[in-house]
């Protein structure tokens, strides 16, 4: 995959969920909820954005948490990722 997003974006890739509930029910996707851990696979290079110096504070391979309905969803090569801002990431998972 060769992406580069630009300014303070941030391509993401889910983590896989786990399609059965704790009492053994299989849920189908349509009645999961979207995930919100994920792994960081692209980082833009900041900058200035809207008038205002971004510094990037996430890197590759970060697992990260992020808003649950941010970003648009794409798929390259059969994958599905995620391209959010920065500001959209609300932690990073340690």
């Amino acid at each position: 995959m060769n992406i580069k997003p630009l300014f303070d974006k941030v391509v993401v890739e889910a983590l896989t969920v786990e399609e059965k509930t704790k009492s053994g029910f299989f849920l189908p996707s349509s009645a999961q909820e979207k995930p919100q851990t994920c792994i960081v696979v692209a980082v833009g290079p900041g900058g200035n954005v809207d008038g205002k110096e971004v510094a990037m504070q996430v890197k590759v391979g970060d697992k990260v948490l992020c808003a649950k309905y941010a970003g648009t969803e794409f798929k390259v090569d059969g994958k599905e990722f995620t391209i959010i801002k920065q500001s959209d990431i609300l932690a990073i998972v340690e």
